[in-house]
């Protein structure tokens, strides 16, 4: 990338000028460049001579002057400026930006990508939901920005594992089968009382009905404990193929289901807690087993095993990360989990040290809630789940796309309002439909093209499903349609401002995805194609491609490579969310 290349000649001409005596030995800079807001400030900016001004004990103007004049400048820069107290702004060349054009066309699917996860292998584990009853709407954000993250974190050279915990070793799954059992036995006349803190909803009326149909009455013959044992994990299995068909459909994919009873079954909670104790982590007092805060902090001691003998949820958290460092070797491990979780980081943190791991190699990603609002209100009751909305009435409401790119909307670490009645619009209001509609216009003006000019190639390496919409793979994404009539196109043709601005909002995207995998902020991509789409559409409008009003056959056919070049990123940007890109689309509202 070029800031990474202006990064390195900004670091060599520090060294030069420490050489030649005209700042003195200073520590090794830490160079970071931004974009500037102001397009007259440049395409770069660095705040390096303010940041060593003190160890220089310099002006940071004299800082910035004596850089700049050792500055070896590649051909992609045609201006160097020293600005305000300070700052060093580069202005990138125009010849260079609309060679650019030919290179993004040239990596084809390659472009954005990179490699410095130097295939690292990590393992993002995420939702794992209890198999309790239907996923909210809080766990559809858990899935789809687990699932962002480990796309962006493969398009940057990391091998990624996709996990999903089952909880199912614990009492939820009780729970669930007496809340069942008793509609079960409801069902056939009998008149017992619901439990107190049993499963509400229309769901569990359904799996008892679901049960009678399967076995009939002959479970009423069962003592009431050995009832509720095989009711339970009945219901479970159920409520699991639920989950597995509701991420699906959300588009999200898990590469292992891992079962929490195993953790038990295969002794590696017994291997764990070995392990703690071994290196002293484990004290035992008023009959139970703890693990010991580490001497000095500000942690407290956790139960392991309570005086009864029955492990804790955290015991199980120490048995299964154990597997995940230990056994399974994995370099990194991020945990998705929601906010109000942010107690439990620190004590798996120590947990990880004291299994011999590095802290550091544990990421927990909290997200915040997500509500929901209609007609102005906020939604609160699902009649189905009893006591929230869920996936799949999510999904019945406004579609795949629409629910995915409106929960990667906003940082993962701010409550997410969600506006049903928006996500439905067929508007530039609506900031998704906004985006694909920016690509469908893409595919537009290469049809248009084909009419009015023949020799344009219809688009291999792409199905699409009745309505027209095509769903890219990030890694098979073509070169765009009409590439036979676009192939001589002659990029120095590109000097109009518009489009030399699409150009550089182009060139945006690779810092996006390493931005995005590094800091595990997917949402900058949903912030960047709406702003690529509308950078776009304002070429579009001031830049005509085709006939009648654009009579330049040369002209036309250097501005549908920058067509091409933007379909491409585009569709490379909305598959690292997960959001199709189409090739048609409705007529929006507000020209219908």
């Amino acid at each position: 990338m070029i800031r990474d290349d202006l990064q390195r000649l900004i670091e060599a001409a520090v060294a030069k000028a420490t050489a030649a005596g005209d700042l003195p030995t200073l520590p090794a800079p830490e160079v970071e460049l931004e974009h500037p807001a102001k397009p007259e400030l440049g395409d770069f900016a660095t705040n390096v001579a303010l940041r060593l001004q003190k160890a220089a004990k310099m002006p940071p103007r004299n800082v910035a002057a004596a850089i700049t004049h050792h500055l070896e400048l590649p051909a992609s820069v045609s201006t160097v400026q020293v600005a305000g107290p300070g700052f060093i702004n580069f202005f990138l060349a125009d010849e260079w930006l609309r060679e650019q054009v030919d290179v993004i066309l040239a990596d084809g699917p390659h472009f954005g990508r990179a490699t410095f996860g130097n295939g690292a292998k990590v393992q993002v584990e995420f939702v794992s939901a209890n198999p309790t009853g239907p996923l909210h709407v809080g766990a559809a954000r858990n899935a789809v920005l687990g699932d962002a993250v480990a796309r962006v974190l493969e398009a940057t050279g990391h091998t990624v594992e996709r996990e999903y915990y089952i909880n199912d070793a614990g009492s939820q799954v009780l729970a669930l089968g007496a809340s069942v059992c008793v509609r079960y036995q409801q069902l056939h006349g009998i008149d017992v009382k619901f439990p107190e803190n049993g499963y509400a909803g229309d769901y569990v009326a359904d799996l008892a009905r679901e049960i009678t149909d399967e076995h009939g009455a002959a479970l009423l013959q069962l003592p009431a404990d050995e009832a509720v044992k095989r009711i339970g994990p009945l219901c479970e299995a159920r409520i699991l193929a639920w989950i597995k068909g509701d991420l699906a459909d959300l588009g999200v994919r898990f590469d292992r289901w891992y079962s929490e009873k195993t953790l038990y079954e295969q002794g590696l909670f017994e291997t764990g807690l070995r392990l703690l104790r071994e290196g002293g982590h484990v004290v035992e007092r008023d009959g139970a087993v703890w693990f010991a805060a580490a001497e000095g902090s500000d942690e407290r001691d956790n139960v392991l095993v309570r005086s009864d003998g029955r492990p804790t949820y955290f015991a199980s958290d120490v048995a299964y990360h154990y597997d995940k460092f230990v056994l399974r070797g994995f370099d990194r491990v991020i945990n998705v989990w929601a906010a109000d979780h942010h107690g439990h980081i620190a004590r798996m943190k120590a947990v990880v040290e004291a299994l011999g791991v590095d802290r550091d190699k544990l990421t927990v990603l909290l997200y915040q809630l997500v509500k929901l609002f209609q007609d102005g209100q906020e939604l609160k009751m699902s009649k189905r789940a009893g006591t929230y909305v869920t996936v799949r009435e999510l999904l019945d409401e406004v579609g795949v796309d629409a629910a995915r790119y409106f929960l990667l909307s906003r940082s993962s670490d701010v409550t997410l309002n969600f506006d049903l009645n928006l996500a439905k619009q067929t508007s530039d209001e609506n900031p998704v439909f906004y985006v694909q509609y920016a690509h469908a216009r893409t595919a537009s003006i290469f049809r248009e093209a084909a009419n009015k000019l023949g020799a344009v190639s219809q688009q291999d390496g792409a199905a699409s499903n009745d309505d027209g919409a095509v769903t890219y793979d990030y890694g098979t994404i073509p070169n765009g349609a009409g590439a036979a009539l676009h192939d001589d196109g002659d990029v120095r043709l590109l000097a109009a401002e518009s489009e030399l601005t699409l150009i550089r909002k182009l060139l945006v995207f690779p810092e996006i995805v390493e931005s995005a995998a590094r800091t595990l902020s997917p949402h900058q991509l949903a912030f960047y194609v709406l702003d690529l789409a509308g950078t776009f559409s304002a070429f579009y409008r001031d830049c005509p491609v085709l006939p009648p009003r654009n009579t330049d056959l040369e002209l036309t056919k250097s501005r549908l490579k920058l067509v091409a070049a933007t379909r491409q990123v585009l569709a490379s940007a909305l598959a690292l969310i997960g959001v199709s890109a189409p090739e048609r689309m409705p007529e929006r509202a507000t020209e219908a």
